[in-house]
């Protein structure tokens, strides 16, 4: 009432404005009132957007928006795929939730690799119904697989090669020619498998051949068990002029080496070609025992 009383003092170009305002108010309350109660209620879907790649060319495509109904069933096929390579397309029909896709993808983006079929095993939310209906249909790409299992597959292979069974190896009073054989022939020898058989061969190809097989056991660690399984016949080995090979030529054989190769070199320069290495034997790297030996692989 004390309004209505104030208002009655107020100017009468006042009150008009003041009641136009009101009902101007008054109006677009109502507007709004009627326009609201008319507008339809609808419920929206779920809805899931997942960025996919190609699986086979690995380019991004376009987002993709999968649009789930409430209620509505999703029909599943079971499909052979890659954890680590399958798009959100071939994860939902085989009856992932769009949360578990995305689990998926965050692991991948994070680096994680599903190295084995166990591994899906670990998806947050699967149950053992559905690990047990997609564990036929998991292959893991050998590019996922550790590199350390490609190793030990070669080794495990290695090893298969050197145990070969007992009836393959040369019997007691067997030999074989130590000059000829090749490492497929001297792994017949009990006790010499591949590891032996390319340091025999290397020793041998240094060397020039072998005149006798107790050369073998200058190899560190040779099986000396195994030199009566060799032969050597004389005159196999490979002889070097000493007269005409450089100083580096002559220090490539095992038994001259770069010393020795300089004392040749520097008699040669100094009192012409030898004729035998008896010229040598005053030189203190040539001793009895050395000359010995380069007599089988040495000529004038």
């Amino acid at each position: 009432m004390s309004f209505l009383k104030e208002l009655c003092y107020i100017r009468k170009s006042d009150r008009r404005v003041i009641l136009f305002l009101l009902t101007a108010i008054a109006g677009i309350v109502l507007v709004f009132h009627f326009l609201g109660s008319d507008r339809p209620t609808t419920s929206s879907p779920t809805t899931d957007t997942l960025s996919w790649k190609n699986a086979g060319t690995g380019k991004h495509r376009s987002q993709r928006v999968i649009t789930y109904d409430e209620g509505q069933p999703v029909s599943v096929h079971l499909a052979v795929f890659d954890p680590n390579t399958a798009d959100s397309t071939t994860l939902l029909q085989l009856g992932l939730s769009p949360w578990q896709v995305r689990s998926i993808y965050r692991y991948r983006a994070k680096g994680g690799i599903f190295r084995k079929p166990s591994d899906f095993a670990k998806l947050y939310g699967l149950t053992v119904k559905q690990y047990r209906e997609l564990l036929p249909y998991i292959r893991i790409s050998d590019d996922y697989r550790p590199a350390a299992t490609l190793y030990g597959n070669r080794v495990e292979t290695q090893q298969r090669k050197d145990s070969l069974p007992y009836r393959q190896k040369l019997k007691s009073g067997e030999r074989i020619a130590l000059n000829l054989a090749d490492t497929t022939a001297l792994m017949k020898v009990p006790g010499i498998g591949s590891y032996w058989a390319k340091q025999i061969t290397g020793y041998r190809q240094r060397l020039g051949g072998f005149y006798r097989a107790t050369q073998l056991a200058e190899l560190d660690g040779f099986p000396t068990d195994a030199l009566p399984y060799f032969e050597v016949k004389d005159g196999e080995c490979h002889r070097l002029n000493i007269n005409r090979l450089s100083l580096n030529e002559l220090k490539r054989h095992p038994y001259i080496g770069f010393f020795r190769a300089k004392a040749i070199t520097d008699y040669r320069r100094l009192k012409g070609n030898l004729k035998s290495l008896s010229d040598l034997k005053l030189h203190k790297a040539f001793t009895p025992d050395v000359i010995e030996r380069l007599e089988h692989y040495v000529t004038f």
